[in-house]
C-alpha cells in the first residue's frame, strides 16, 4: 500500500481522481493510510508547503423555477386558453358553485323555457347549459318553424341572445317568417290579424309602385310601409323589442365549418356573458374541414361530437335541427333510428325530439278511429321526446301548426289518441 507524501504535488481539486474504477473527486479530510510506524525524529523536517489558494466554487446551474401565478377567482372556472377545461378537485367545483350561489348566479340550476307546455315540464324546465338537443323529423313537418319559434321565445328574455345558423333560408326570409309569426302573436293566437308571406310580399311591391308611380305621400322604406300598414304594424312593434338579441347567419355548407362555428360562438359568448344559445338548422350540412370523413356517418359523427363539445366547453345549451334518410322518409312513422347517422345522434344528444304529422300516425285499425273526424288533425304534430337525460323518454304530446303564419299554438297537449307504433307496423 502506497503512501502519500505532503513533499507530493497536490493534485488539483477540480480534478476527479480514479478510485477503484470509479471517478470520485479527492477530498482533503481524507487521511493517508501509513502501512508501518516510521520514526520521523531522524528524518529532516520537509520544507513548509506552499499556503494552498483559495478555491472559488463554481456556480451551480439551477433549472428555472415556475412563477406562481395570482390564484384565480374561486367563481370563476379554472380553463386554458383553447377553452377546455383544466383538471379541479371536487373541494374547487363545491367551492365555485357556493361562490356562484352565494352571488344568486342561478343559471345552472333554472333552465331556459322553450315556451311550448308541455314540452318544458317533460325535459326538466326547459334548455340547459352543456347539452345538446336535436329535433328531427321529415321534410314540411314543421322542424324550422318549430326551431325559430323557440329561438324567438328564448331571445324575447331581455338576458338572452340567439345565435341561430341556417343552411337552408337567407337572414331576410327568416325575418319574413318571424314577421308573419308575430303577426298572429303567439301564445294567444289571433289568427283574424294575421299575415300571410304572400300578403306580406304584395303589400310591400304594391306600396313601392305607388312611389315610382310619383306620390310623394307613400312611404318609400320597408319599416315604414310595415309601419303604416295595421296588420305588419303591431308585428314589427313585437320584432323590434328582441330584434338586437338574434343574431342570424345563413350559412355555407362549403365554408361555414364546425370549427368557424365554435370561433363565432366563442366570439358571441365572451361579448354577452356566456348568455347564448346556439340554434342550427341543420346538422347535416355543417362543413367538416380539414377532416376527411370516409362517409355520411362518420361526417355525422364528426359534426355531433363537435356540437357537443361546442356545448361541454363554451357552457351554453345547443339547439339543431337533424334530416332523416331514404328509409326514414319511407316509414309510416319516424323515430330517432331514422335519422341520418343515427348511432352517434343517440349516444351524444342529451334530448332527443321527433315530430310526425298527428294524421298520419293514427292508428287507423283503432276501434275508437273515425276518419270524418280524423282530418282535423292534419294540422297537428305530435312531438315524440326519444331520449331524454332529464326525465321519462318516449312521451308524446301535440301541437296545432299553423302553417301559412309559420307558427305553433305553443299550449300543447298529451296525445289521447291511439297512435300507431313499430309492431303495427311490422304487422
Amino acid at each position: 500500500m502506497t503512501t502519500q507524501k505532503f513533499t507530493d504535488e497536490l493534485p488539483d481539486p477540480e480534478e476527479p481522481v480514479l478510485n477503484a474504477g470509479r471517478e470520485t473527486p479527492f477530498r482533503f479530510s481524507q487521511s493517508p493510510n501509513f502501512g508501518a510506524t516510521r520514526d520521523l525524529s531522524s528524518e529532516p523536517l520537509p520544507p513548509e508547503p506552499a499556503p494552498t489558494p483559495a478555491i472559488t466554487p463554481r456556480p451551480v446551474a439551477r433549472p428555472p423555477q415556475p412563477t406562481k401565478a395570482p390564484p384565480s377567482s374561486p367563481s370563476a372556472p379554472t380553463t386554458s386558453k383553447s377553452g377546455a377545461h383544466l383538471p379541479r378537485t371536487l373541494t374547487q367545483v363545491l367551492n365555485e358553485a357556493n361562490d356562484r350561489v352565494v352571488r344568486g348566479d342561478l343559471v345552472d340550476f333554472v333552465p331556459l323555457p322553450t315556451g311550448f307546455d308541455p314540452l318544458d315540464g317533460l325535459i326538466g324546465g326547459g334548455l340547459r347549459k352543456t347539452e345538446l338537443t336535436l329535433l328531427g323529423g321529415a321534410q314540411g313537418v314543421g322542424k324550422t318553424i318549430a326551431t325559430l319559434q323557440i329561438a324567438r321565445n328564448v331571445a324575447m328574455r331581455p338576458d338572452q341572445y340567439v345565435f341561430y345558423l341556417s343552411y337552408e333560408h337567407t337572414e331576410t326570409h327568416l325575418m319574413h317568417r318571424l314577421l308573419c309569426l308575430e303577426s298572429i302573436n303567439p301564445p294567444e293566437i289571433d289568427i283574424s290579424r294575421g299575415v300571410k308571406l304572400q300578403d306580406l310580399y304584395k303589400s310591400i311591391v304594391a306600396q313601392r309602385a305607388k312611389g315610382f308611380m310619383g306620390k310623394d305621400d307613400v312611404a318609400g322604406s320597408l319599416q315604414a310601409i310595415l309601419r303604416d300598414n295595421p296588420k305588419t304594424a303591431p308585428a314589427l312593434a313585437r320584432l323590434t323589442r328582441y330584434s338586437d338579441r338574434m343574431i342570424m347567419l345563413k350559412a355555407s355548407p362549403a365554408v361555414t365549418t364546425l370549427r368557424a362555428i365554435k370561433e363565432m360562438t366563442a366570439k358571441l359568448c365572451e361579448a354577452t356573458g356566456g348568455n347564448v344559445i346556439l340554434f342550427v338548422d341543420y346538422l347535416q350540412k355543417i362543413a367538416v374541414h380539414p377532416e376527411r370523413p370516409r362517409d355520411e356517418n362518420d361526417k355525422v359523427t364528426i359534426i355531433v361530437e363537435g356540437l357537443k363539445d361546442i356545448a361541454m366547453t363554451l357552457d351554453i345549451p345547443v339547439w339543431s335541427i337533424v334530416a332523416a334518410d331514404r328509409e326514414g322518409l319511407k316509414s309510416k312513422r319516424i323515430h330517432l333510428f331514422h335519422m341520418r347517422g343515427s348511432s352517434a345522434l343517440d349516444y351524444e344528444s342529451d334530448i332527443a325530439i321527433i315530430m310526425n304529422n298527428k294524421y298520419q300516425i293514427m292508428a287507423k285499425d283503432h276501434v275508437n278511429f273515425n276518419p270524418y273526424t280524423a282530418k282535423q288533425y292534419r294540422d297537428w304534430v305530435v312531438f315524440t321526446i326519444e331520449k331524454n337525460r332529464a326525465g321519462r323518454a318516449m312521451m308524446d304530446m301535440e301541437f296545432q301548426l299553423h302553417g301559412p303564419h309559420f307558427a305553433f299554438d305553443p299550449r300543447g297537449q298529451k296525445v289521447q289518441q291511439q297512435l300507431i307504433d313499430d309492431k303495427i307496423i311490422e304487422t
